[in-house]
């Protein structure tokens, strides 16, 4: 199994270099349910909301769906600082949380949001084929499995393998520790089930970039679990998994991850427009 890891030094001398000349605007608490759907579910009102930035006067520009962290039981829709002015658009994600909601609802979130990306980000002069899909911990996790688990998606008539790219960074691969809680299982505990990324491994899912912390630094075992998942997707036959850990760097791992996240998404831009 192959392991990249980032140094310090490496990652001072990363240039993503894509930054566009253009004003940025940005519309919040876009609901992306229907509004039938809104109206049955006072907390889907509130909270299952999108804040979208995006350039104004580029054309087919990519776009970054970016799942907020906190263990799914808390955080809110953010879009970082360090994807601002780059030539892409970002959808920051508001998701139910536990314990007002339970697994899977905030999966059934996750996937309605990038269904909205899907169907919408046109409208606002973006590439529905350059639809890129990440976050940070929780984020992270659901960023998997609304890529590797392709029935989520389905449910709102969209393919999961139409996502450009999957990076989670320090995202579960197991099933999330507040799903176990659900459960009574400890955090100790680990599980492999049909909400765990690991469960849904194949061979024709879209590119996945892998970025965790230092495993020495990290949160209990999650730079081995997605190790795990970098192996196994690779025996299952996919062709374009790597996996970065981030040397020196804990669990709180964005600040270097995020120009590797720009480089991969400017990667496949480039591949997708020769084809």
């Amino acid at each position: 199994m192959k392991k990249i890891v980032i140094t310090l030094f490496l990652i001072s001398l990363i240039k993503v270099g894509w930054s566009q000349e253009s004003e940025y605007l940005i519309q919040s608490d876009i609901p992306y349910y229907s509004e039938s759907v809104r109206q049955a579910d006072a907390y889907i009102r509130g909270r299952c909301v999108i804040d979208l930035y995006y350039p104004k006067d580029l054309k087919n520009f990519p776009t970054i769906v970016w799942f907020h962290g906190g263990g799914l039981t808390s955080g809110n829709k953010e879009i970082p600082s360090a994807l601002k002015g780059k030539g892409v658009a970002i959808i920051g994600v508001n998701y139910r949380l536990y314990p007002k909601a339970k697994a899977p609802k905030y999966i059934e979130d996750a996937a309605a949001a990038v269904a909205w990306a899907f169907k919408h980000i046109e409208e606002y002069g973006g590439d529905p084929t350059l639809i890129f899909v990440s976050g940070h911990s929780a984020g992270g996790y659901l960023a998997s499995m609304v890529g590797l688990d392709q029935h989520w998606l389905k449910k709102h008539h969209v393919e999961a393998n139409d996502i450009a790219g999957l990076i989670p960074f320090s995202g579960h691969t197991i099933t999330h520790f507040t799903v176990r809680k659900e459960r009574g299982i400890k955090g100790t505990q680990p599980v492999v089930d049909e909400l765990a990324p690991l469960y849904h491994v194949r061979p024709d899912a879209p590119p996945l970039l892998l970025i965790t912390g230092d495993r020495e630094l990290e949160m209990l075992g999650r730079y081995e679990e997605n190790a795990y998942l970098m192996r196994m997707m690779q025996v299952a036959g996919h062709t374009q998994t790597k996996l970065y850990e981030l040397d020196g760097y804990g669990h709180s791992m964005t600040e270097p991850a995020f120009p590797l996240l720009l480089r991969e998404v400017k990667r496949i831009a480039a591949l997708k427009k020769k084809l």
